[in-house]
């Protein structure tokens, strides 16, 4: 598969759909992808890594699947946290169109947007992401400076990147200065992956 998911908002790739069958919030689904989006054929390993993480809550906000790909993040938000607002981002519209389509099929509510249709004001208290490491670093860094900094408030960004493919190197970055108010930590590693969480100050 090439990189062109990442960029790409209406891939080249026919849309051929078809169903897969995975684990989400501790449950088997049945869910739509397509060729054109990442990981059309499971949940990648890195998503698998970060899924653990997220836990039932009863808590309201608004939280946000960055690159959300066909859902499996935004989708175990929105069936473990009910009264939270899902939001998930996208630049591929097949992606988008897909997360829509599993979350109707699953009953539950997730916003899924273009970024330029998320509203500049909305702050999250968390967003969770496997960010797409091969766009290029310094693409990855306007990425995440474009986001990161719309944390509310005590609110934490959670984001799952492979070690080989510069986990610590980012780690770094997050850590030099570039988003004011906030600490990098490393959550957990497995398998190859690390996951660092941003936390803003209250």
């Amino acid at each position: 598969m090439s990189a062109e998911h990442y960029f790409s908002a209406q891939p080249a790739t026919a849309d051929e759909r078809r169903e897969i069958t995975v684990e989400l919030a501790g449950r088997e689904v049945v869910v739509t992808t397509a060729r054109g989006v990442f990981s059309a054929d499971h949940v990648d390993q890195g998503t698998a890594v970060l899924l653990p993480l997220i836990e039932d809550a009863d808590a309201a906000g608004d939280v946000l699947d960055l690159g959300c790909g066909w859902g499996p993040i935004a989708l175990s938000l929105a069936l473990r946290r009910p009264r939270q607002v899902v939001h998930a981002v996208d630049v591929n519209e097949r992606a988008l169109d897909l997360l829509r389509h599993n979350a109707a099929r699953l009953g539950v509510a997730v916003r899924a947007s273009l970024p330029d249709e998320v509203d500049e004001d909305l702050r999250f208290t968390e967003i969770w992401s496997n960010p797409p490491i091969r766009i290029g670093k310094e693409a990855l860094h306007d990425l995440l400076l474009r986001w990161l900094p719309r944390l509310a408030p005590g609110g934490a960004a959670h984001l799952v990147v492979q070690k080989n493919l510069g986990s610590d190197s980012l780690h770094r970055w997050l850590e030099s200065g570039v988003l004011p108010g906030t600490s990098t930590g490393r959550t957990t590693t497995s398998k190859g992956f690390r996951v660092l969480t941003v936390r803003r100050g209250g």
